[in-house]
């Protein structure tokens, strides 16, 4: 019995060693498996039928812009901008989770990454305002003002109105990221 208890601890204590190697190893695997899942590159809007709709994953936003619904969603009404309902589309994996990236975003629990697509779509209007800072999109959101822009009529999906939001940095510049990205997003030719 003694040989055994010996042979446990000796066990126990080999096993709890690690070498600063090891450690360091665990220490920068864990950020980036992080980093890689905080999906906070893009956000997209659809102001349809006096509601509020906000997307974290774009093929789900694109489904919505087609049917206008989705699977799974979690609403707050009268919580969106000027007292909207708002809704954020789920995806199944994350139906089930408190929380989503896109309410993390729009609440200001997580920063949006540094290059950072938007959009918003207004049925009412028949227009897409595209975003490349999450700045810009943050105070169109709020106060529904763009100073700056180009525009792009007749290029949306349906023919509608494509308004790039440009702020004094980019201002004198063509948006064409945000333009390659926009069409990306909606399967439209370059």
């Amino acid at each position: 019995m003694k040989k055994l208890l010996l042979a446990m601890m000796a066990t126990g204590l080999l096993a709890g060693c690690a070498t600063n190697e090891d450690k360091a190893a665990l220490a920068t695997s864990e950020p980036v498996k992080a980093a890689a899942s905080l999906n906070n590159d893009d956000l997209f809007i659809a102001y349809v039928d006096g509601r509020e709709n906000v997307f974290y994953d774009v093929d789900l936003y694109r489904e919505f812009l087609q049917m206008g619904e989705t699977a799974y969603r979690k609403t707050y009404i009268g919580a969106g901008t000027n007292g909207m309902s708002v809704s954020y589309g789920l995806t199944k994996e994350d139906k089930k989770k408190p929380t989503n990236p896109a309410e993390q975003m729009m609440k200001g629990e997580m920063a949006a990454a540094e290059k950072f697509h938007g959009e918003v779509f207004k049925a009412e209007e028949n227009r897409f305002y595209v975003f490349s800072t999450w700045a810009d999109f943050e105070t169109y959101v709020t106060t529904g003002v763009d100073n700056l822009r180009y525009s792009d009529i007749g290029s949306g999906p349906k023919g509608e109105t494509v308004v790039y939001v440009l702020n004094n940095q980019n201002k004198k510049q063509k948006p064409v990221e945000s333009i390659r990205k926009f069409k990306a997003n909606h399967g439209l030719s370059s």
